[in-house]
């Protein structure tokens, strides 16, 4: 059979069916905020439980979304107390000593009698570090991170996939970096991708695109099993826990079939969170939170920033897509459709550290946070992919599997859109229309108690805010912890105007055509201990 095309049609390909799909996610929000002010004008009481039950729900959401963080944070530091590269030795033997995880002794049993196509000793892990405009004080601390690593870095290679329109400066800073540092590992190599390529929207994925096609071209000169290499992309912030390659090892050594699998770390934007403003802090924790949240729920688990693949599997699916700005989600969906609904992300239960929003000013930097959070929330773009590859193009993907993935995925940008601000807003506005019913002025004081009960749930964030903190820089005083407490004042105002309002520019811009054709980089300015200053 042949395959399917998985690339995304070009803005002048795509036809009306196609546009529908495009529309759809921008049409759904935008109903459903309009929705409560439909109902107060039709009949107060289905408004007012309309309203109560889009409530309730959200509030048993909550508890549970507690819960998993709960959960993912002991996870994850289980997971980083582990000896992984002691385990993966056991799983070369066959014998484990005692106190191992019990999952570790089920494993070796089943490559003993099952045995995988990749051994321990095959892997070489490739990290495609892609590069801008950042300094040398973003970039290098990234190399060291993954220097400080225990794995042997005669068995790392590295890339640094810099762009041609960064300009010299940023050219020589990658050859440089190389040159100091590329004797520690298996092979080092900067690689420039060339401005202006024909078909390439400008944005991330043409880059490490390009830099993959040149790994591809080494590890083939020398007689490697690309499924034996795995790739890890990282951005020019990204800085993997020291266990990551021994984890990620480990769970590539137990794969039965590691080819139609893709591995996530835990991202943690964390790494400046001190010298962040407050509501970029607030911000930052709570995309924390929310991906550790979603570690715990591997069938929902998607591609994210960070993430790692076999270079065959890469191959397969010719590298990531050139086409969109959102290339790590939307990876998932080239890969889930090359093989035909074979595919799933298995989590890595260790951190890859990342910067929160921290641009040169203050003004900047809100700017800065909006416009990451937009180009994220232009993965509703996917929909009308999933729509027409699944459903409308020949392949052999399991079509209810398909169709609850596809809901996943809608009702995850929809919720993003009008959450935050029905939440807010949505209990007052029957008695705005209806102000003599008894029901409609009876809900806001429901509301508020329903909403008291789950300010509960600010303590399991307040918690994990303050546990996963690193240590305090030098350059700040004690009083700078109390912040880091009292910051949480601005969470609604930060899920409503950044959040939400993001999420619904983007659906939004989908919806009239207006495509986001070009990466916007996050600027980044770092902040010394020496001097407490920001350095771009």
């Amino acid at each position: 059979m042949k395959k399917t095309n998985i690339e995304i049609p070009f803005p002048e390909n795509r036809g009306f069916r196609y546009r529908c799909f495009e529309i759809l996610p921008g049409a759904l929000s935008w109903t459903i905020l309009a929705l409560p002010f439909i109902l107060s004008l039709i009949n107060p009481f289905i408004t007012v439980f309309f309203i109560l039950g889009y409530l309730l729900l959200w509030f048993a959401k909550s508890i549970g979304l507690d819960v998993r963080a709960v959960q993912g944070y002991k996870t994850i530091k289980k997971h980083e107390k582990l000896p992984w590269l002691d385990m993966v030795e056991e799983l070369k033997t066959g014998v484990a000593i005692d106190g191992r995880p019990d999952w570790h002794y089920r494993n070796i049993d089943r490559i003993t009698e099952t045995p995988v196509p990749i051994k321990p000793d095959d892997i070489i892990h490739t990290f495609i570090i892609a590069t801008y405009n950042e300094s040398r004080a973003v970039l290098e601390p990234t190399i060291k991170s993954v220097l400080n690593s225990e794995y042997d870095m005669k068995r790392v290679i590295i890339m640094i996939a810099y762009e041609e329109r960064g300009g010299k400066q940023v050219q020589a800073q990658a050859k440089e970096l190389i040159e100091e540092y590329g004797h520690n590992f298996m092979h080092a190599q900067a690689v420039m991708h060339p401005d202006g390529i024909p078909g390439e929207v400008i944005g991330k994925g043409g880059n490490i695109t390009f830099a993959g096609r040149e790994l591809e071209k080494y590890i083939e000169q020398k007689g490697i099993d690309p499924l034996s290499v795995i790739v890890t992309t990282l951005d020019a912030d990204n800085r993997p826990h020291h266990k990551y390659l021994g984890a990620l090892s480990y769970l590539y050594s137990v794969c039965n079939d590691p080819q139609n699998i893709s591995f996530q770390p835990v991202p943690m934007f964390t790494n400046n969170i001190w010298d962040a403003p407050a509501p970029m802090r607030v911000i930052a924790t709570g995309n924390s939170f929310w991906m550790t949240v979603s570690s715990m729920r591997p069938h929902a688990l998607r591609n994210f920033s960070s993430h790692a693949q076999s270079l065959q599997t890469l191959i397969d699916t010719d590298f990531w897509s050139v086409r969109t700005i959102v290339e790590d989600g939307h990876q998932f969906w080239r890969t889930y459709f090359r093989y035909d609904g074979n595919h799933q992300v298995f989590p890595v239960y260790v951190p890859v550290y990342q910067d929160a929003v921290l641009a040169k000013g203050y003004r900047r930097t809100l700017k800065a946070q909006f416009i990451q959070l937009r180009r994220w929330a232009w993965g509703a773009s996917d929909v009308a992919y999933v729509i027409e590859t699944g459903f409308f193009k020949k392949n052999n993907v399991n079509k209810l599997g398909l169709t609850f993935k596809l809901l996943q995925l809608l009702e995850g940008h929809i919720s993003w859109a009008t959450a935050p601000i029905l939440l807010a807003f949505s209990a007052f506005i029957p008695a705005f229309f209806n102000p003599q019913n008894y029901a409609a002025n009876q809900l806001p004081i429901i509301v508020s108690r329903l909403q008291t009960i789950a300010l509960t749930g600010i303590f399991v964030t307040l918690f994990f805010s303050l546990s996963t903190l690193p240590p305090k820089p030098l350059h700040y005083k004690r009083r700078r912890t109390v912040l880091m407490v009292v910051q949480w004042i601005y969470l609604p105002i930060t899920t409503i105007l950044y959040n939400a309002f993001s999420a619904l520019y983007s659906q939004t811009r989908l919806m009239l055509g207006k495509y986001m054709d070009t990466f916007d980089v996050t600027e980044k300015a770092v902040v010394t201990d020496e001097v407490g200053k920001k350095v771009t």
